[in-house]
C-alpha cells in the first residue's frame, strides 16, 4: 500500500516547535506546556459526541453487554490501561470493559513489529472473546486509518455493535465505518509524527470520560464519590471508610461498624447508615434498585 501521511494533521509539521531543539530546557517546555493546552480545547469541542457515546455505552451495560477498546501502540495502551482501572474503582466485573492490542500481551510492554498493519487480526481478537451485538466496540487511532483497528471496527459492525471511533484526524476511514465518531482534532505534535504526545492525551482524556461517564449512569458514583470501590489494601479500606462518613455525615466508629457489618462493602454500609436498614435489607434494596444509592434512600 503506497501510504502518504502528508495528508494526516498528525503528521504535520508544528511551526511552534520548528527550533525546539536550540532551545533552553525552559523555552522547550513552554512549548510542549502550550501545545498540551489545547488538548482540552480540542477534547470540548466534541462534547456532544462524546455524550452520544456515553449513553450508548450506559445502554449497553444496562443489557448485559460489554465495552471494547481496539488499538495499536500507544492508542492500544491507552485503552488497556482505561479498562484496567475500572473494577478497583467501581467495583465492575473485569469482563465489562476490556482493552485489545495489535501484537497483544506482548505488545503492551514493547513494540510488536508490523502487528498493526494486520486487519484480520482485529477481526479475529474480537472472535476470540466472543464478541456478541449487545457490545460496543471503541476504535482508537490517531490517525484514525490502522487496518488492525479497522478490522475490528469492521467485523464489529457487520455484527450489529454499536462501533464508536477515536481519532484525531478528520474524514477518516475508521470515522466512517462508526456509529459515533470522536475526531479530537489536536492539530500537530511538538515532535512530529508523535503522537504520543497530545494526541495520546488528548486519547486518555476521552476515555476517561467515556468509562467515568458510563459508570456514573450506572450509579457507581453516589454524589461524586466512589462507592463501588474496590478495597484491595489498607489505603483503600481507609477510603471506604472515609467515603461511608462523608456520604451519610456518620461518625468513624459508625463508618467502621458498618463497613464491617456489611463485609466491606462500601455501597451496603451507606445504605444501611442512612435508612437503618440491616445488612441483608441493605443489599436487597441495593439489588431491588440497580445498584442506585438515590433510590434506596
Amino acid at each position: 500500500m503506497n501510504l502518504s501521511l502528508q495528508q494526516f494533521i498528525t503528521e504535520s509539521r508544528n511551526q511552534a516547535s520548528a527550533d525546539i531543539d536550540t532551545l533552553s530546557t525552559l523555552d522547550m517546555l513552554t512549548i510542549i506546556n502550550n501545545e498540551d493546552k489545547k488538548v482540552a480545547i480540542a477534547v470540548e469541542a466534541i462534547l456532544p459526541n462524546i455524550a452520544l457515546a456515553v449513553d450508548a455505552i450506559q445502554h449497553a451495560f444496562s443489557i448485559g453487554g460489554r465495552l471494547f477498546y481496539c488499538g495499536a501502540g500507544t492508542s492500544g495502551r491507552l485503552g488497556i490501561l482505561d479498562a484496567s482501572e475500572c473494577p478497583p474503582t467501581f467495583g465492575s466485573p473485569a469482563e465489562q470493559v476490556v482493552g485489545l492490542i495489535a501484537g497483544g500481551k506482548p505488545a503492551i510492554l514493547k513494540a510488536v513489529e508490523n502487528a498493526e498493519d494486520n486487519t484480520q487480526a482485529g477481526q479475529q481478537d474480537l472472535l476470540n472473546i466472543k464478541l456478541n451485538d449487545k457490545d460496543i466496540v471503541v476504535g482508537i487511532a490517531a490517525s484514525g486509518r490502522t487496518p488492525y483497528v479497522i478490522g475490528a471496527m469492521q467485523y464489529a459492525k457487520d455484527l450489529g455493535c454499536t462501533v464508536i471511533s477515536l481519532c484525531c484526524n478528520n474524514n477518516s476511514e475508521m470515522a466512517n465505518i462508526a456509529d459515533v465518531k470522536l475526531d479530537v482534532i489536536v492539530g500537530p505534535e511538538v515532535v512530529t509524527g508523535s503522537s504520543r504526545m497530545k494526541a495520546g492525551t488528548a486519547q486518555k482524556m476521552v476515555l476517561n470520560m467515556l468509562t467515568t461517564g458510563s459508570m456514573i449512569k450506572n450509579g457507581k458514583v453516589f454524589g461524586n464519590l466512589m462507592v463501588d470501590v474496590q478495597a484491595t489494601n489498607e489505603k483503600l479500606i481507609e477510603r471506604q471508610k472515609k467515603i461511608i462518613m462523608e456520604a451519610t455525615e456518620c461518625s468513624r466508629e459508625v463508618a467502621e461498624i458498618a463497613l464491617k457489618d456489611s463485609g466491606n462493602h462500601c455501597k451496603t454500609a451507606i445504605v444501611m447508615v442512612l435508612t437503618g436498614l440491616d445488612v441483608n435489607q441493605a443489599k436487597n434494596s441495593l439489588k431491588q434498585h440497580q445498584g442506585f444509592i438515590r433510590q434506596c434512600i
